[in-house]
């Protein structure tokens, strides 16, 4: 499998489903980790992206040894409130776009360039524009 190439520094932010894949091991996934590191990219995970992520069949050893390899950005008020403004912004409705929403806050506050692993392009394109770079799994 060829190796998506990932700019040196920076952030690698993965979503739900990216640490999912993460989770399961994925190749691909993996792989993007482990190049970004390489690179010097830090990689991030959004609070939230842990809640929407976890199911009753995820390893729970499995996931404290993958977090301990990722900082977790923690949600506070001034958050939230910036999300809400980039779903307004976007025109979408919390109900349905939150997390995203609270994910791609977060990676907008992260040191540039900025990598996104996540499997809604087009909703954090709405969110983020092109100011992160977004690699679909």
């Amino acid at each position: 499998m060829a190796r998506r190439k990932l700019s040196h520094e920076g952030t690698l932010v993965l979503d739900s489903e990216g640490l999912s894949k993460l989770l399961a091991d994925d190749e691909q996934v993996v792989a993007l980790v482990a190049e970004a590191r390489s690179r010097g990219m830090e990689a991030v995970i959004s609070a939230l992206t842990i809640i929407e992520a976890v199911h009753a069949r995820t390893h729970r050893a499995r996931l404290s040894w993958v977090l301990s390899g990722l900082r977790v950005i923690p949600v506070g008020e001034e958050e939230a409130r910036s999300a809400s403004r980039l779903l307004m912004d976007a025109g979408l409705h919390g109900h349905k776009y939150a997390i995203d929403a609270v994910v791609a806050e977060a990676a907008l506050r992260q040191h540039r360039p900025v990598v996104m692993v996540t499997s809604d392009i087009d909703d954090m394109v709405k969110l983020c524009g092109d100011r992160v770079r977004l690699v679909a799994v």
